[in-house]
C-alpha cells in the first residue's frame, strides 16, 4: 500500500478542492460554473457578517467570481439547488443522483424536517401550476398560523414538495426562493434515469474524490441516510478493479484515485494567504480538517457568547499549504468598513512575518469583495 506523508495529503485535498491559482479554466462565469462542477456542490447559507457563504466559497476559487454568477446559472439551468449535507447549490449534470432521496422522501422511508399536509400540498401543487413559478409570500395571509422553523404551513408544503422533487427553485428574490413545477424548470436534455443503489453509491466515492482527493467511508456517506451498506460494496468492487486504490496516511487508510496522485506532481502555491468560509467545503467536515490539518475549528456564533473562543464568526485562513490562523471579521457595510475584531495565529506557525505579508494583500482583495474600502485588525492573539 502507498503510504502519504501529512503535507503530501494535504496537498492532494487543497489541488483537489481548486485552492491554487489556474485550478479552474474559462474567465468568468465558466470559471464558476468548472468550479461548482469539480466540487459537487456549494453550501447555501443565510448568514451575512461577510459575503454569504457561497459567494465566499466561489470566490476563493475563482478571483473574478460576481455575486451575480449563481442567478445566471440558474436561469441557464446549468446549476439547481438541491440538498446535498444542506442546502446546496449542485451542478444540472448530477441532478439524477438526487432522486434517490427524493423517491424515498415521496415514498415516507425518509423524513426531512416537516410533517406533511398531503391536501395542502396538493393545493399548493395545482396554484404553481396554474399560475406560474410563486413564492411563499403568495400563499401567505394576514393572521396565517407560524410554525417552528417553517414559517407558514404553506412554506412547510412548498418544501417538503421540494424535497421531494416535485417543484425546483427556479430563482431568489432578496434571497427568497422563487417555486416552479419540476417539469417545467428541467432542461429538455437533463438525465432523469434515476440511478440503482450501486451506482449511486459509485458517484458519491467518485464525486468525492474528485473533489477531496482522498477520503474514507465515512466522509463519502457524511450526513446520508441508508447509504453506507451500498458504499462500502461499491468500494470494495472498485478496488477490485482498480478504479480506485488506498493509500495509508498517518496510519489511517484513505481511498484514492491514480488521477487524484497525479496532482502531488503539480505545485501548491505557498506564498498567497487565502481567507476561507467557515462552510467551505475544504473543512466542512470538522473531524476531517483535524486529521489532516491538525485545525480543530467550530463556528462559534451558535455558541453562547460566554463560551466562545475565538468570536462570533471567525474565518479559517489557509497559507503555505496548512490551515494556520483564523480571524473574527465583521463587514460594517455602511462605512465599507471590513473589521478584524481579533486575529488569532495557530501555535504552529512559522514565518511570521512573512504570513503578515500575505495576510495583509489578501484582506485588501477580501474587503474589496465585500464592497469596503478600508480594514483594520484591532487584536492579534
Amino acid at each position: 500500500m502507498t503510504s502519504l506523508s501529512l503535507p503530501e495529503a494535504r496537498k492532494l485535498a487543497l489541488l483537489s478542492q481548486g485552492l491554487s491559482a489556474g485550478a479552474f479554466k474559462g474567465a468568468g462565469i465558466n470559471k464558476t460554473l468548472a468550479a461548482i462542477e469539480q466540487l459537487g456542490y456549494v453550501q447555501i447559507d443565510t448568514l451575512s457578517v461577510v459575503q454569504r457563504a457561497h459567494h465566499h466559497l466561489l470566490w476563493s476559487r475563482n478571483p473574478g467570481y460576481r455575486s451575480e454568477h449563481l442567478d445566471a446559472l440558474i436561469e441557464r439551468k446549468q446549476v439547481f439547488e438541491y440538498w446535498s449535507h444542506a442546502a446546496a447549490y449542485l451542478p444540472m449534470s448530477q441532478y439524477r443522483f438526487t432522486l434517490p432521496r427524493k423517491a424515498a422522501l415521496r415514498a415516507g422511508e425518509q423524513r426531512h424536517w416537516h410533517q406533511k399536509d398531503l391536501g395542502l400540498m396538493t393545493r399548493v401543487l395545482e396554484r404553481i401550476r396554474d399560475e406560474g413559478p410563486l413564492m411563499a409570500k403568495d400563499f401567505e395571509s394576514p393572521g396565517s398560523q407560524r410554525h417552528e422553523w417553517s414559517g407558514t404551513p404553506f412554506k412547510a408544503a412548498l418544501q417538503n414538495l421540494f424535497m421531494q422533487g416535485d417543484l425546483m427553485v427556479v430563482a431568489r428574490e432578496k434571497f427568497h426562493k422563487v417555486y416552479d413545477l419540476t417539469e417545467r424548470a428541467l432542461p429538455g436534455e437533463v438525465d432523469t434515469r434515476a440511478p440503482d443503489s450501486l451506482e449511486h453509491a459509485r458517484f458519491l466515492v467518485l464525486s468525492y474524490l474528485r473533489a477531496h482527493g482522498l477520503g474514507t467511508v465515512a466522509e463519502f456517506t457524511y450526513l446520508l441516510k441508508g447509504v453506507k451498506p451500498s458504499v462500502t460494496q461499491a468500494i470494495a468492487g472498485m478496488l477490485e478493479e482498480g478504479e480506485i486504490r488506498q493509500v495509508e496516511v498517518g496510519g489511517s487508510r484513505y481511498c484514492t484515485t491514480g488521477q487524484a496522485l497525479t496532482l502531488l506532481e503539480r505545485r501548491l502555491p505557498r506564498k498567497e494567504a487565502r481567507i476561507l468560509s467557515p462552510f467551505d467545503n475544504l473543512l466542512i467536515q470538522r473531524k476531517r480538517a483535524s486529521a489532516l490539518f491538525r485545525f480543530d475549528y467550530q463556528l462559534e456564533c451558535y455558541l453562547p457568547r460566554g463560551k466562545r473562543q475565538y468570536g462570533y464568526f471567525c474565518l479559517p485562513i489557509l497559507w503555505d499549504g496548512r490551515l494556520v490562523a483564523r480571524a473574527d471579521c465583521k463587514a460594517h457595510r455602511q462605512q465599507k468598513h471590513l473589521e478584524v475584531m481579533s486575529l488569532h495565529l495557530e501555535p504552529g506557525l512559522r514565518r511570521r512575518d512573512a504570513f503578515m505579508s500575505a495576510l495583509e494583500q489578501e484582506l485588501s482583495r477580501f474587503a474589496a469583495f465585500n464592497h469596503c474600502h478600508r480594514v483594520s485588525i484591532s487584536r492579534v492573539c
